[in-house]
């Protein structure tokens, strides 16, 4: 017990002794990243025949003051392989390695170098690498794992930005705040992690499931643009880097109104889409007009089987005059469970009906009892707020029956009722097939206007007698409706959904539970952040000036951060060696000098990534042997220096390409949905039965 006791108190003093290094930061000189980036000297070599440009230059000043001398340059047949793979991610074709290597042109391989950059197949190659820093995946990870079949436009975006050179300044402000740029499918970076689709009614947990979705917004966007591991200081101060818990909260006020899901995407027709869409709908709602008022009338007492059976998208109820002030609606048998209504519109009488069912005219609704397993779709509300659709309906909470009531705002002559089970045609059950409607001027006075005893049985094929012209006007709202579809139908991608942002609370302990002061929107308060916004700054106006932030040429850790990725994926190690750590658990750089004119380098040539590329492979550094050699070895085994061009095996992605290429079955289609190498299945969660035959549709590119 004493020693339990011991560590205890030892543990918290080492706790303590890491918090005052990390809230000392301040004091101490700023750590190496933190400083601004200097563009120092191109340093002087001896060598001075070996560099083609200022690369060379500072590799070469570090391996001659520790004694090492360069490696030879690389035979053709190696050079052509080494930059296909590292540019496109694909094997050269054995006739593409010949025509290279017999080749007497002196700029052949930079030639090369221009053809590969301007190859769509390089968007797909860098795009792999980006996708595995955002954490990008088609499906919803978890144990359900289901399928984003919308995620694959944030791909595509990508993939275009990358073979276009967009500046990556504009990429960033776009990832972030795409929605309010032109650029909507970009924001799938801020959905592209795993997401917990098995809610619960438990607050507790229902809490908790919100800020795991906000903790991945806030680490992730850190990690891939700052190199700076800002999700640590969830719980505590950051234990190593100049970052706050308040910090931490102040970037989730940036994301407090994003959320997981599907959006339209904007495209350049869409506003002349609409208008064309309003336009036919109101040609629709003319026809609709006419066609209801050939419908023949309700006669609860008539003879059965006058009018045609019930649907899920639209029934109409047409009856003579008469002066109502409450309308119910009563269920008495469904197709299946309990019922739902889409919604009740209530027609006045006269040459310009109006529907006055609705609640903000002042009709109230009371009924026998709500559904209560799926409060946010369906409530009562629902039945008169105007939306169609099932999610804003009602449901009532018995099996099979039921009653909804309509109080009119004042006694009005009515002589038409409209109603469905889903005007959207998504779902079949909950229909009402045996009903009654009835009117009432006070409560306790009911008469019965329409039922279903005058119409054909539910799922009857027989249709009710109608004139030439019905036909003829039934043909034309048929077409007039599929118009409307068409012009309404908008891509969709799993870009997120933006709401009214959430009030963010610093949690102690990052205890959802354990609320404390108020955090408004900010940056990292260690980098001079001007981005203070006001605690209720609008949500797209949060995202926008956190890009802002980050895309800014003097934050000392964007332009670093980038090209060190790309220096890590053309050598297999950046230049610092932990690409998503630049804070004081990262590794230090072994080129500091030359990391700094990297970054000074792509700012000042607009933040073109294809420049960089370029710098890169055209160096004497990258066309080096990767042979190896006893002085080498001795002096630096690791190749941290770059005396030699570092070898690295291949990674799964290009060698399952490479295979297919070889064998000639790859298929090179771009865009759209990935492959699925398993069969399709509708389980509640993802079931991994492989599929046992494949073809051009799973021979696509990895």
């Amino acid at each position: 017990m004493r020693f339990l006791k011991l560590m205890s108190v030892v543990s918290a003093m080492l706790g303590f002794a890491i918090h005052q290094a990390a809230t000392d930061e301040p004091k101490q000189a700023p750590h190496w990243s933190f400083r601004p980036v200097v563009l120092g000297a191109v340093p002087s070599v001896n060598s001075t025949q070996w560099p083609r440009n200022a690369i060379d230059s500072f590799i070469l000043s570090r391996l001659e003051s520790s004694g090492l001398a360069p490696s030879i340059e690389a035979d053709r047949r190696t050079l052509i392989r080494r930059l296909k793979f590292d540019l496109l991610g694909l094997p050269p074709s054995p006739e593409e390695v010949d025509d290279f290597s017999a080749d007497r042109d002196p700029l052949a391989y930079e030639k090369l170098v221009d053809r590969y950059l301007a190859s769509p197949h390089y968007g797909e190659r860098w795009a792999r690498h980006w996708l595995d820093v955002v954490r990008f995946a088609e499906s919803d990870g978890f144990e359900t794992n289901q399928l984003r079949a919308n995620a694959w436009p944030y791909r595509d975006y990508v993939i275009r930005s990358l073979n276009g050179d967009k500046r990556y300044d504009r990429y960033i402000l776009e990832q972030l705040a795409g929605d309010q740029l032109g650029a909507d499918e970009a924001t799938g970076f801020l959905v592209g992690g795993a997401v917990d689709k098995v809610k619960s009614p438990d607050p507790v947990l229902t809490l908790q499931q919100r800020a795991d979705e906000l903790h991945d917004m806030v680490a992730t966007t850190s990690s891939t643009f700052l190199g700076l591991t800002v999700g640590c200081a969830r719980c505590h101060d950051h234990k190593f880097d100049p970052v706050s818990q308040v910090d931490y909260y102040a970037m989730k006020a940036v994301f407090a109104g994003v959320q997981h899901g599907d959006r339209p995407l904007a495209t350049r027709d869409t506003e002349q889409r609409k208008k064309k869409a309003a336009e036919v709908r109101r040609e629709l709602a003319d026809l609709n007009a006419k066609l209801e008022a050939m419908e023949p009338l309700a006669q609860p007492d008539g003879p059965p089987d006058r009018r045609a059976a019930v649907n899920l998208l639209r029934n109409v109820e047409r009856f003579a005059p008469v002066k109502a002030k409450f309308i119910r609606f009563t269920v008495l048998a469904t197709n299946n469970i309990e019922p739902c209504i889409d919604e009740i519109e209530v027609f006045t009488a006269g040459p310009s009906p109006k529907n006055i069912a609705l609640a903000s005219l002042g009709t109230k609704t009371t009924s026998s009892g709500n559904y209560s397993a799926a409060p946010s779709i369906h409530r009562l509300e629902f039945i008169n707020d105007g939306q169609y659709g099932n999610s804003h309906s009602w449901i009532s909470n018995e099996s099979g029956a039921g009653w909804v009531q309509l109080e009119l705002k004042e006694p009005t002559e009515i002589d038409r009722i409209v109603w469905a089970r889903d005007r959207e045609g998504k779902f079949q059950d909950r229909l009402a097939v045996k009903y009654r409607i009835e009117v009432a001027r006070m409560p306790g006075e009911w008469k019965v206007v329409a039922s279903s005893d005058d119409r054909l049985p539910y799922g009857s094929k027989s249709l009710p007698q109608v004139s030439e012209a019905q036909r003829r006007l039934t043909e034309q709202r048929d077409s007039l409706e599929t118009r409307v579809a068409s012009l309404e139908r908008v891509p969709m991608a799993y870009a997120g959904q933006f709401t009214a942002a959430e009030p963010v609370h610093l949690l102690n302990r990052g205890d959802p539970m354990q609320k404390r002061e108020a955090v408004s929107p900010a940056s990292l308060a260690q980098f001079g952040s001007k981005l203070k916004l006001p605690a209720d700054a609008q949500e797209g106006q949060r995202r926008l000036a956190l890009a802002k932030w980050i895309a800014d040429p003097k934050n000392p850790l964007t332009a670093r951060v980038l090209v060190n990725r790309l220096w890590h994926h053309h050598f297999g190690q950046g230049i610092v060696a932990t690409p998503s750590d630049f804070g004081r658990n990262g590794i230090k750089p072994t080129h500091p000098e030359l990391l700094d004119w990297l970054a000074e380098e792509l700012v000042s040539s607009g933040w073109s990534v294809k420049h960089a590329h370029r710098l890169i492979v055209l160096s004497t550094t990258y066309r080096q042997s990767s042979a190896g050699n006893l002085a080498g070895f001795a002096a630096d085994a690791g190749t941290h220096l770059l005396w030699r061009f570092p070898p690295r095996r291949l990674e799964a992605e290009p060698l399952r390409d490479s295979i297919l290429a070889v064998c000639g079955n790859l298929e090179l289609r771009m865009g759209g949905p990935g492959f699925d190498l398993f069969e399709p299945n509708t389980n509640y969660v993802k079931v991994y039965n492989s599929k046992q035959s494949f073809g051009p549709a799973e021979w696509r590119r990895m």
